[in-house]
């Protein structure tokens, strides 16, 4: 050891030396620049003046640079001539001349009697200058770190110590810094064996002997005790039996956490115990054999017997579990929980198959929790039957009869679904009760059953509505089919209370070929024409055709709903006019009717009657009109020059009529836009008047207070007479177009205009003519005395954006 740190502290020792010989000379070299860097800053200004000036050079360039140590001197032909006043150089011509020979920058030391010097020559213009300084040894001494370095010095290489620092001098002069350190050279004593090493080895292996004694004591002893009681330590063991040891404390405190860890896995196996026995579901355990080690008390009574009956017998014997299924679950690492289900004693069991594995990951037995789920099934299936089945038929409900529907219908190349509604049903419900209206759905079922062949479809969609699904015939064994169908149906009688009732049936039928439509588009076919065979009368079978145009309204009314409700909400309904003109003269006031459109993103115009026809049907009407009366109210009142001449008129729906809060909007409108009512008249069509008398009469009277106009439109189509004329408060009649078209060319056509202006003018009401489609209808009118025409032969719609007023016609 001793001479290990020896050579470690002279190596250190020698490092530090070195690197403070270089750190020494790093200061003296940067010394050196510095006086250079000086001699340029400072006897730069010299080298313009001439000796006359240079002799009176100022005396303040003289101070400072004589604070700093430097002298200043020029080389002659004479020698030296100093800067300054006093300064005259020991140094010989030999030395001058060695020193300013070349024309490089010169930085060397001189070593004299008055001690050394730091010379620097450097080249200004055309001559050289020579500048000293002197170099005291404290300044020197100041090179080396303090407390290391103990004097540095300048002097010739023969006089220098051990640590020698070369420096550049003069001529064959060979100078040295000499570095003496504060440091004195250690010499190591030698390490020598003696008795004093000997007794420090005895006494060690003495204390290695008692330190043996001491552990195997208090240290081995007691841990083997510990590892005995371990290991004689009984896993199944009902009761806790602690560890019991003496020796040091670490013994004592590992015997503690011992029994700490003991005490909680005794807890955890009893907390385990009376979980498994309190549960409700049967569990048992089994070995990596599969044979049962442990059954809880709901497994005993499953099994019927006793844990000790079953012990070490296999599990697969006593449930019947497949050995292999059990095996490779025991054996194959993988899937850690697995479920089979059970038929045990009669019982449906579902089975958990849990794998119980080691710290290695082996598995080293199973566990099986068993649960009886046969009520629970049970349950399941009543339910789902009840879901899916008619629970007063027992046939197919509407969702059970569309998914098999569409199972079914795969892969056929003709289907046929029938839609089918009863007739005459809901008297049988209300005039005996709903208990007989079912024993009258269970009569048609089994009357519909019987028709079909094996694998086609019979379900209840509705209340007294019926699905049936034919495959694989043609259009007219079809129609055969349901014919029969009804003939069996109207033999059907149910008796109850004395009387006899009998119920018929409408159907229609979408019948279509591969590939075939979706379910949904086949059930609304066929709806549609089972709506279109009970128009057409009782006990009726009507086909959809795609082809005829009023079932493809009825069939596109949802989506033409949608779409209108859509364009109401975007603000994209459009509004047209069409002009009535005044055949006679005699109204100041240029007239026209507001028509509805809706454009659709390519550009195409909806057809009005089919749109119209879906917002009636879906009760949007209301709606629609209150976003027409606001459209064209507004673009009155941004034409307030149109107010004194122009009326529109605006068409109101029955609908409207009787909806809450109409009048109040209409109001609210033309107080808002501030237009004279006399601006507006609306059109009521004749067969909405009949239909909702009265409170047509109250809105029209309560309208017509604050200045509106009326007129009633397509006037003769309906039932109405001419005495209902002296109720309505209308200023004009419409008449229908279907009078008008033949009107030149058909002499009852004649007649019936002609009477209906009579009496409108007797009353005092002024007449228009619809569909006024040729000149001669035009003459024709006139010389009735018709007071307007409204058709094509006076105008067509436009977009009332682009409006522009017409002028008058002139009477013929």
């Amino acid at each position: 050891m001793g001479l290990w740190f020896e050579r470690k502290a002279s190596s250190f020792l020698e490092q530090s030396i070195a690197h403070e010989l270089a750190n020494i000379n790093e200061q003296y070299q940067r010394s050196l620049r510095r006086q250079l860097l000086l001699s340029h800053i400072y006897a730069g200004p010299l080298s313009s003046l001439s000796p006359d000036a240079q002799a009176s050079m100022d005396s303040a360039w003289y101070e400072h640079t004589h604070a700093l140590g430097l002298h200043f001197y020029r080389y002659s032909d004479a020698g030296l001539i100093s800067f300054g006043v006093g300064n005259d150089y020991p140094l010989s011509p030999e030395m001058v001349s060695a020193l300013v020979n070349g024309t490089e920058d010169v930085a060397v030391a001189l070593l004299l009697d008055s001690g050394p010097l730091l010379i620097t020559i450097i080249t200004q213009g055309d001559s050289r200058v020579l500048v000293s300084r002197s170099l005291s040894e404290e300044e020197l001494t100041r090179f080396g770190r303090s407390g290391f370095v103990e004097r540095i010095r300048l002097v010739d290489s023969r006089d220098g110590g051990q640590y020698q620092i070369p420096v550049a001098g003069i001529g064959s002069a060979s100078l040295v810094l000499d570095v003496s350190f504060g440091l004195r050279d250690v010499s190591s004593p030698a390490i020598q064996p003696d008795r004093m090493v000997a007794g420090i080895l005895m006494m060690g292996i003495l204390l290695l002997a008692l330190g043996y004694v001491w552990i195997r004591r208090s240290l081995v002893v007691p841990l083997n005790g510990l590892m005995s009681q371990l290991g004689n330590m009984d896993p199944s063991a009902s009761r806790y039996l602690p560890l019991s040891a003496d020796g040091c404390a670490e013994v004592r405190h590992f015997s503690r956490v011992s029994n700490k860890l003991l005490a909680e896995i005794f807890a955890q196996k009893e907390q385990a115990r009376v979980i498994l026995e309190g549960i409700a579901d049967a569990v048992i355990l089994t070995d990596a054999k599969g044979d049962v080690l442990y059954l809880n008390p709901p497994a005993c009574r499953l099994l019927g017997g006793q844990a000790a009956d079953f012990a070490a017998t296999s599990v697969s014997g006593i449930l019947g579990i497949k050995p292999s299924l059990l095996d490779r679950f025991l054996k194959e690492q993988g899937q850690a929980c697995k479920q089979i289900s059970l038929r045990f004693a009669g019982r449906l069991l579902q089975c958990t198959l849990s794998a119980i594995e080691d710290h290695q990951h082996t598995r080293t037995g199973a566990l099986l929790a068993l649960r009886d789920v046969t009520a629970e099934e049970r349950l399941k299936s009543e339910l789902r039957r009840q879901a899916e089945e008619d629970a007063v038929t027992g046939l197919p409900n509407r969702t059970t009869f569309e998914a098999r529907m569409k199972r079914l219908a795969s892969g056929q190349e003709t289907v046929a679904l029938c839609y089918l509604d009863l007739e005459q049903f809901k008297i049988i419900n209300d005039s005996c009760g709903h208990l007989e209206g079912d024993r009258m759905l269970c009569m048609v079922a089994k009357t519909f059953q019987s028709c079909l062949a094996p694998g086609e479809l019979l379900g209840r969609v509705g209340g007294d509505e019926f699905g049936i699904l034919l495959l694989g015939r043609s259009a007219h064994e079809v129609a055969l089919l349901l014919k029969t169908l009804q003939q069996k149906l109207s033999m059907q009688v149910l008796e109850s209370q004395g009387q006899c009732h009998r119920v018929g049936v409408s159907i229609g039928v979408a019948f279509a070929r591969a590939p075939l439509p979706p379910v949904g588009e086949l059930f609304k076919d066929a709806d549609i024409a089972c709506v279109a065979a009970k128009q057409k009368g009782s006990n009726q079978i009507h086909f959809y055709d795609d082809k005829d145009k009023e079932l493809n309204y009825q069939r596109n009314a949802p989506k033409w709903a949608l779409r209108i409700a859509k364009a109401i909400h975007n603000r994209e309904l459009e509004l047209y006019f069409q002009p009535i003109h005044s055949l006679h003269g005699g109204s100041p006031r240029k007239r026209m009717e507001i028509l509805l459109r809706i454009r659709e993103s390519n550009g195409r115009i909806l057809p009005p009657a089919q749109f119209i026809a879906s917002a009636e049907r879906f009760k949007l009407m209301p709606e629609v009109d209150k976003a027409v009366v606001s459209m064209a109210m507004e673009w009155l009142a941004a034409h307030p020059n149109f107010w004194h001449d122009h009326c529109l008129s605006i068409n109101l729906s029955g609908n409207s009529l009787g909806v809450e809060g109409m009048e109040s909007f209409i109001v609210e409108q033309l107080q808002r836009n501030g237009i004279p009512p006399a601006c507006i008249c609306f059109e009521i069509t004749e067969t909405t008047a009949i239909q909702n008398r009265q409170r047509a009469l109250d809105m029209l009277r309560s309208l017509r207070k604050q200045g509106f106009a009326f007129a009633i439109d397509d006037f003769g189509s309906g039932f109405a007479s001419y005495g209902y004329l002296r109720e309505l408060p209308v200023d004009y009649v419409k008449i229908d177009g279907c009078f008008v078209r033949q009107l030149a060319s058909n002499a009852k056509d004649y007649a019936i205009v002609k009477s209906i202006h009579d009496v409108c003018s007797v009353m005092g009401i002024e007449t228009v003519a619809e569909f006024v489609e040729s000149q001669d209808i035009m003459a024709r009118l006139e010389e009735i005395g018709i007071n307007y025409a409204q058709g094509y032969a006076v105008g067509r719609p436009k977009p009332l954006k682009d409006y522009a007023p017409f002028p008058l016609r002139q009477p013929a």
